[in-house]
């Protein structure tokens, strides 16, 4: 294993976060990607100039890489790629150039993680990135603290063993949050000597969310009793207030993210064992939906500095539900809500809906379950068997401007399941499947 015991100068100084690192890239436009779904946890890029029409086989293949196991999507950050994955019994973290796939670096830890219904036992969460760090957070539980320029570890932390963990089916799956100086993650322990998650009488015990000091690891507040769930925290101001947003096993949860006080906590769980909250809270203007697939749907709330308002919900629907998320967060934009409903491949539509009454505006099935990537007016949309397309942004209709088998001397380059979500970074487009991730040009860089 590359790393060093940590060296508390590294790890606990202040100013950690402001050593140069020095810019690998070489492309002139565009943003960073250091954080899962982006610089807004919200699947939305501010750069333009893409390529709408595409060949055949897609956008330029700027180079491949084999992977090992996991369901992670890559982070980027100066130059440099970082991707989670597991080989064999070792979970890895692997630096690269972004723009050529070369790699610098690699870091290992030994895990044994087992997915408990027979999945996929690699990692689930993308990397965050913040200045000269990088935090991983394995499916067994583990928290690592690395520095960025060389891949030496600053500070670990096994939260399963110090919160008393209770596995979740699929292990951990919520990607940590950086708020100020603060390390936001959603942990979700129990007491001591708790039964199994498959017995279903699991409790919590005021761990479901943890916020660590960045540099050294150490905690600085506690808050609820929920469970963990998949979904990624995520941070906002609203109403002149900053505010936390983490949708858990149980329910929404929003909470001042600097010490922690509890502002409200909104019920919202399937009543099935089995059921998950995966996908992200979508947090725009002074408005939070949040959406699953097993049972209630969707919900809509107005924040206020005393709690929340309802301003429409999935239950009240019963049949006729406006989204049902999986894994693949929806995405905002212009007062409408885009994304995949249904939990299985058959029955997935990509829809449109009405952000102000959950009225759904279009849906268009046949895409398996998708996940998407807004950019310069459209979605990138990624289906799960590796099918490649790019629909205009519009609430009127479904409209599909190009589409692309991603082939390799005449091979998928995606495969079933490409879950992951689709990264954008100075250009260079990053989709990954089962054993592959793919670098394509979409915007051309500017001569």
């Amino acid at each position: 294993m590359k790393g060093a015991p940590p060296n508390p100068r590294d790890s606990a100084a202040p100013n950690a976060s402001a050593i140069d690192v020095p810019d690998l890239g070489t492309r002139s436009g565009g943003v960073d990607w250091p954080d899962f779904l982006g610089p807004g946890r919200d699947s939305k890029s501010p750069e333009t100039g893409i390529l709408t029409e595409w060949p055949p086989e897609g956008p330029p293949l700027v180079w491949k890489r084999t992977l090992g196991v996991g369901y992670a999507t890559c982070s980027i950050s100066r130059g440099r790629l970082l991707m989670f994955e597991r080989f064999g019994d070792q979970a890895r973290l692997t630096c690269m150039r972004s723009e050529t796939g070369e790699e610098i670096w690699r870091f290992e830890y030994p895990t044994q993680f087992e997915d408990l219904l027979g999945y996929n036992n690699g990692p689930r969460c993308a990397p965050t990135i913040d200045g000269n760090r990088v935090y991983i957070y394995g499916p067994e539980g583990m928290l690592h603290c690395v520095r960025l320029v060389d891949g030496e570890m600053l500070w670990r932390l096994d939260t399963a063993e110090r919160y008393h963990v209770v596995q979740n089916f699929f292990g951990v799956g919520s990607s940590p949050l950086i708020e100020g100086e603060r390390l936001i993650l959603q942990v979700g322990g129990s007491p001591p000597g708790s039964p199994p998650i498959y017995s279903g009488r699991v409790q919590g015990a005021d761990s479901g969310i943890i916020a660590l000091n960045k540099y050294d690891g150490s905690e600085v507040y506690r808050l609820t009793d929920e469970l963990a769930s998949y979904a990624s925290p995520v941070a906002a101001t609203i109403g002149g207030q900053r505010w936390c947003f983490s949708l858990l096993r149980g329910g929404l949860v929003g909470f001042e993210p600097t010490e922690g006080k509890l502002r409200f906590h909104f019920p919202w769980r399937a009543e099935s064992l089995e059921s998950v909250n995966a996908a992200t809270p979508v947090v725009f203007d002074d408005r939070v939906f949040i959406s699953e697939t097993y049972g209630p749907g969707s919900a809509m709330l107005k924040v206020k500095p005393s709690g929340y308002d309802v301003v429409w919900s999935d239950e009240e629907r019963r049949r006729d539900k406006a989204m049902q998320a999986h894994w693949n967060t929806p995405i905002h934009h212009k007062g409408y809500i885009y994304g995949s409903s249904g939990r299985h491949t058959a029955n997935a539509e990509l829809r449109c809906i009405d952000a102000a009454d959950g009225s759904i505006k279009w849906s268009q099935p046949g895409l398996t379950r998708c996940t998407l990537l807004y950019v310069d007016g459209h979605f990138v949309c990624l289906g799960e068997y590796g099918e490649l397309r790019l629909i205009r942004a519009s609430p009127e209709k479904y409209e599909e401007v190009a589409q692309a088998e991603l082939e390799s001397d005449g091979q998928p380059l995606l495969r079933y399941p490409a879950w992951a979500a689709p990264v954008l970074s100075h250009g260079l487009l990053y989709l990954r499947g089962d054993s592959h991730l793919v670098c394509l040009e979409l915007i051309p860089e500017q001569k």
